[in-house]
């Protein structure tokens, strides 16, 4: 079922499946068109620089191919990292390098950035937020820690884990948004939406 209050058609700037599945929860009808966008950064970013900046990269980058098309749609981009002690983890490159991000992770409460880019395919429009979460995992032995990595679901996620996933077995407890660990913070996105003109819920 369609949200009967959206009025412009969405673009999302991710080939993500779990933004995907968020985005698609708002009833909101939209198409997906990989970004492709540089996603190097300077080390000396915070991680607010480096989410919103990622954000909108992905969503400029869509923009930029559109060409003038699709004029009516709303772009959104979105970037996730997790951080602790300052070090933003990324995606890992291998089973040895989801282990030893699982193992500094165990029993420790880090933080999961988000950012959200909008843009306005008609006029460039844009604007960019972020959302943070704290995440404090359980104490986990080497022998979970591996069976976990052998499921197979760190391998594209920051941080190694998803919490949507078997991963929800290793988090103690969190402090903010939950979706914006997933990769979407859907509140955020929702009062985004609501300055283009999109609106999930009628306001008062």
């Amino acid at each position: 079922m369609l949200n009967k209050l959206q009025s412009r058609p969405i673009i999302l700037a991710s080939t993500s499946p779990r933004r995907k599945d968020l985005i698609a929860s708002l009833q909101l009808a939209f198409k997906v068109i990989p970004s492709h966008a540089d996603e190097d950064t300077p080390p000396e970013w915070t991680p607010e620089q480096t989410v919103q900046e990622l954000a909108m990269r992905k969503a400029m980058a869509v923009y930029r191919g559109l060409e003038g098309q699709e004029q009516d749609a709303i772009i959104v981009g979105s970037d996730t990292v997790v951080v602790l002690d300052g070090d933003i983890l990324g995606k890992p490159v291998d089973e040895q390098d989801a282990e030893r991000m699982l193992a500094r992770l165990q029993g420790r409460t880090h933080r999961v950035f988000t950012g959200v880019a909008c843009i306005d395919a008609g006029n460039g429009q844009s604007v960019v937020h972020y959302r943070q979460t704290e995440v404090t995992m359980k104490e986990l032995s080497e022998a979970t820690i591996g069976a976990y990595v052998q499921t197979g679901e760190p391998m594209d996620k920051a941080g190694s884990y998803a919490i949507q996933g078997i991963g929800a077995s290793l988090v103690d407890r969190i402090e903010g948004c939950y979706f914006n660990v997933v990769g979407l913070p859907l509140s955020l996105l929702s009062d985004m939406l609501d300055g283009f003109g999109v609106h999930v819920l009628p306001r008062a």
